[in-house]
C-alpha cells in the first residue's frame, strides 16, 4: 500500500492556525475517546466530549497548538503549553495533549513528532503519563530516552488519587544556534 506509514514517511508538525481550530477540535474528540479508557470522561449532551478553553491555544502566548500530517494527510495533534499540571512549575514546557491516529502508531511517527516538538521548544520539559496507560508509558519512555540519548527513569507522583509517571529533561539549542555570531 503506497499510502501506509513507512520509515520514509513525510511527517509534518504544523502550527495550527485559528481557521484550523475545528480540525484540532475534531481530532481532540478521537483523542478523548481513546483516553476515556483510562480517565472517566463523559460525552456531553451534544454527543461530543468537548475540550473546554481550546480557543486559549490561539490567544495565550504560553500555549501552542500543532497539527500533524503524514504524507500530506491529517494524522494527529499536539498541544504544548508552559507550566506543569502536576508539579506546578511554571517554567517547564508540557505536552498538554498528544494524539496520533491509530493507523500511524507503532511505526515511529509519534517519536518523530515528539522529537520535532522538543527541538522547537528549548528549555526544561515535563512529560506526564497516567501510570495506568501502559502503552503510552512505553511510548514516552522510548521517545524521551531517544531524545536525551540515554535511558531516563520517570518520577512517580500521586495526585487526585491517580498515579502519574513524570519524565523531566532538558531540550538544548542545536549546536548551529549556539555558535552563531
Amino acid at each position: 500500500d503506497p499510502d501506509s506509514t513507512s520509515p520514509d514517511s513525510q511527517v509534518e508538525v504544523i502550527p495550527a492556525t485559528p481557521v484550523q481550530q475545528p480540525i484540532v477540535s475534531n481530532l481532540l474528540e478521537l483523542y478523548m475517546h481513546d483516553f476515556s479508557e483510562f480517565h472517566p470522561l463523559d460525552l456531553g449532551p451534544d454527543g461530543r466530549f468537548g475540550y473546554p478553553h481550546l480557543d486559549r491555544y490561539w490567544h495565550d502566548p504560553g500555549k501552542h497548538p500543532f497539527l500533524v500530517k503524514v504524507n500530506g494527510k491529517w494524522a494527529g495533534l499536539v498541544l504544548v503549553h508552559r507550566g506543569s499540571r502536576i508539579s506546578g512549575d511554571e517554567d517547564v514546557w508540557d505536552v498538554g495533549e498528544f494524539f496520533i491516529a491509530r493507523r500511524h502508531r507503532k511505526r515511529g511517527v509519534g517519536t518523530e513528532i515528539a522529537l520535532q516538538i522538543w527541538t522547537r521548544f528549548t528549555g526544561r520539559w515535563e512529560v506526564r503519563v497516567m501510570e495506568s496507560n501502559a502503552a503510552a508509558l512505553r511510548f514516552w519512555q522510548h521517545a524521551v530516552s531517544r531524545f536525551v540519548g540515554q535511558s531516563i527513569q520517570p518520577l512517580r507522583i500521586e495526585t487526585g488519587g491517580k498515579f502519574w509517571q513524570i519524565f523531566a529533561f532538558d531540550s538544548k539549542p542545536a549546536r548551529s544556534e549556539e555558535h552563531t555570531s
